[in-house]
């Protein structure tokens, strides 16, 4: 139920060899149904009704309700523009007594944003003097861009013990309909998470999980096309939002792009979203879905490139008429 060996051998196999670390496929990994189930297994695993968990907005809009469904309270610190980066104050104030865990997501959806070493080694403190579990989100950690560099939180010193990393075969093999994920977690972390992914759904597909052994197999020359290629999609699809008027955040990794819309002139994100929709024929997400407070989302719209050449094209076309 917790994963076919083939796969969790592979997928420690992978992590140890490119971060120098010593994960036990039999007693650290989980494999889920995708990294959706395997960020809601492990908040049922380590969540206590009345606890608090601490959710960088804007986020990925399942880390505040999987909180929540686990019986915590999220609190939120804002990455501010334009590099979003957080106020070390502001974090350090969102820890307490009551702090349980802390959910990181980079390279992040929907920012694009980057983590350095010198960021997740402050947020580590707090973990150590809290005794607070890190929970990363590391779905996006090979699609980086302008020299940006994966850092791992369990790799850093104290953490391996207190961090739960996910990641999944989605956004590296470009098969999200898969819903193959999985956790890496400390020997008692991981009992608690597979205890409750049993109940949850049992086990992920056998037949995709050995499609992913394989995968994990490939040449680091397959991790560097992927970034290269979709580094030219986003450098594509900047260059056709700065003409349309937009003003862009550029990413260092993940495939999306932030925007400010406050020069178009409309009231507010969703306004807009549905002229461009509507009018132009061209999809964005509005900015507040990744806000806890709408109003600091309403001037924003977030744009996706894991797109074909001609989808891109077709947006340029469209997106012209404004």
């Amino acid at each position: 139920t917790w994963g076919a060996p083939p796969l969790r051998q592979a997928i420690a196999a992978d992590f140890n060899r490119r971060h120098g670390a010593a994960i036990d496929p039999d007693r650290h990994l989980t494999v889920c149904c995708g990294s959706t189930e395997a960020m809601m297994a492990t908040m049922m695993a380590i969540i206590d009704p009345g606890d608090e968990v601490i959710v960088f907005e804007p986020f990925y809009e399942n880390y505040g309700p999987d909180a929540i469904l686990s019986g915590a309270t999220p609190r939120y610190v804002t990455l501010r523009e334009p590099a979003w980066s957080f106020d070390p104050e502001e974090l350090a104030a969102a820890f307490n007594d009551r702090t349980r865990a802390i959910i990181i997501n980079t390279p992040n959806n929907p920012t694009g944003k980057v983590f350095s070493r010198e960021e997740l080694e402050q947020i580590a403190a707090l973990c150590r003097k809290w005794n607070v579990i890190a929970v990363t989100d590391e779905i996006y950690e090979h699609i980086l861009y302008d020299g940006s560099a994966h850092v791992p939180m369990a790799t850093l010193d104290g953490m391996a013990e207190r961090t739960v990393t996910i990641n999944s075969l989605s956004k590296t093999f470009s098969v999200t309909g898969w819903r193959v994920g999985w956790t890496i977690a400390p020997e008692d972390i991981s009992g608690a998470i597979r205890k409750v992914h049993d109940f949850l759904t049992v086990g992920a597909a056998a037949p995709l999980q050995q499609a992913g052994a394989a995968a994990l197999t490939l040449p680091d020359s397959y991790y560097a096309e992927l970034a290269s290629g979709y580094q030219r999609r986003r450098d594509m699809l900047l260059d056709i939002l700065t003409r349309a008027g937009f003003t862009c955040f550029t990413p260092s990794g993940a495939y999306y792009i932030m925007t400010d819309i406050s020069g178009f002139g409309f009231p507010d994100d969703v306004a807009f979203a549905r002229h461009l929709v509507t009018e132009i024929g061209v999809a964005a997400v509005p900015g507040s879905s990744f806000y806890r407070d709408a109003a600091l989302g309403r001037t924003k719209l977030r744009f996706c490139f894991c797109k074909k050449d001609e989808t891109l094209n077709a947006a340029a076309e469209r997106l012209a008429k404004l």
